[in-house]
């Protein structure tokens, strides 16, 4: 395992230039500091700035990302530097660190928790006695190792390809084939170009298969919202508990797992809330800090679910020490969706896992749970019926023949009944039900 910290130190900027661009800023408002030039030897300002995890944190889920792909960690070596060496990221003493110690333990695999370029990857494979993979090969993989339905494989290899495409290499005169007949006589076409051009031919099929795929869950979703279901999706960093309150929810049994990316296939599942309106809540897969670009463009079709829903539940894991830095990965990633916009209700999980002391000081705008426990589930229930706006619920009251036991029955089931009277041959019956149940039995409202 090869951890990097690129911290570069700004120089800064003389006392005179900052007083100059602070009165320039005064005198032409509209013009913001980026730009009067420099921009670049400013901080943003901390409220803007996305805060990042610090090392040990850093480490830490890179550790447990090795572990959910299945590896045995055999040495860990980290680095600091000012800025990345563009031939190797590492500087070449640290190479010849990193040979010595994976040579020592036998290593098979040198996993990075950093992006290499196309360069660094082979420089490094060159350099180093075993195979080298980066963090988005590794993300990857763990993600071809999880998908179970054939949407998700799709997904994954998509992204796999793309990922793979600008990294093939060629080595040469002996990567050419030659060509028959006058005139075909020279290298011809390389086998790196033939490889190239057969990956972005299955991309192209592959992106085919995956828009059928999205057809057929548009059709699906168009089906859905011919009767006005909302949909309810759950969001939020990887292993923040979103599938075991998933099942806690609607007993789902989905796999729970204190893996990384356990949950790739999206799951819906029909939910009953307190005032008996019936949602369908949607399981989405886990993110993460650096989330490869590929892999969010690739399972667009999955994530189209959170674009869809009507509200969403941000779950978080308030035990973590880095819960900030989590939610504001999670936020970017909703902001790529164009979905940063959409009702959010904050989900704290795992207070189970708190002092007493410090549930205090959690946002109380915020609704803490427990999923593995049960604790504030129908807190979050009642949240979640206040926050819908689709399919409103409205009280009435309706007079029903007591011969109508089907609509009594619907009744029944689908609403919450304050007041029953009964008068003679019918039922005086006070309800709070959706506007699409009422809708049905119009001509037995008590107006």
């Amino acid at each position: 395992m090869v951890t990097v910290e690129i911290a570069a130190r700004r120089r800064p900027m003389p006392r005179s230039a900052r007083l100059a661009r602070h009165a320039a800023s005064l005198t032409n408002p509209e013009r913001g500091e980026s730009d009067l030039g420099g921009s670049e030897d400013i901080d943003p300002p901390s409220s803007a700035a996305i805060p990042d995890l610090d090392s040990e944190a850093s480490l830490a889920e890179f550790r447990e990302l090795v572990l959910s792909a299945g590896a045995e960690i055999v040495g860990e070596v980290a680095q600091h530097r000012a800025k990345a060496d563009p031939a190797t990221l590492l500087g070449s003493g640290k190479v010849e660190e990193v040979a010595g110690i994976a040579a020592s333990t036998h290593a098979t695999v040198i996993l990075f928790d950093h992006d290499l370029s196309p360069t660094q990857l082979r420089n490094l494979e060159d350099a180093l006695p075993c195979r080298v993979v980066d963090r988005t090969q590794l993300i990857l993989d763990i993600f071809a190792r999880h998908a179970r339905t054939r949407e998700g494989q799709l997904q994954v290899e998509l992204a796999q390809l793309e990922y793979m495409l600008p990294r093939l290499t060629g080595k040469g005169s002996s990567m050419s084939q030659l060509g028959g007949g006058i005139g075909t006589r020279g290298p011809g076409e390389t086998q790196l170009e033939t490889d190239r051009r057969k990956i972005q031919r299955k991309v192209l099929h592959l992106k085919g298969e995956l828009e059928a795929v999205r057809r057929v869950r548009g059709q699906q979703r168009h089906r859905r919202e011919a009767v006005p279901v909302p949909t309810v999706a759950l969001v939020g960093y990887t292993n923040a508990g979103k599938s075991t309150l998933f099942n806690a929810l609607t007993h789902a049994g989905v796999l729970e797992s204190s893996r990384m990316f356990a949950t790739l296939d999206p799951k819906l599942r029909a939910l009953v809330l307190p005032s008996r309106r019936k949602v369908l809540l949607s399981d989405t897969v886990g993110f993460i800090r650096n989330l490869p670009h590929t892999l969010v463009t690739s399972f667009r079709a999955t994530l189209e679910e959170v674009q869809k829903a009507e509200v969403l539940l941000h779950v978080q894991d308030c035990s973590s020490a880095t819960r900030d830095q989590q939610k504001a990965e999670v936020e970017k990633v909703l902001a790529e969706l164009e979905v940063q916009d959409k009702p959010r209700l904050e989900v704290l999980n795992k207070v189970d896992l708190l002092a007493n002391g410090e549930r205090g000081v959690l946002n109380p705008d915020a609704i803490a749970i427990s999923a593995r426990t049960g604790e504030g589930l129908d807190a979050l229930l009642a949240r979640i019926d206040e926050a819908l706006v689709l399919d409103p619920i409205t009280r009435m009251t309706l007079e029903v023949p007591q011969q109508e036991g089907a609509i009594l029955a619907a009744l029944e089931a689908g609403a919450v009944i304050h007041d029953r009277e009964f008068q003679g041959q019918s039922v005086r019956i006070e309800v709070s039900a959706p506007d699409s149940l009422l809708g049905r039995y119009r001509r037995f409202w008590v107006l």
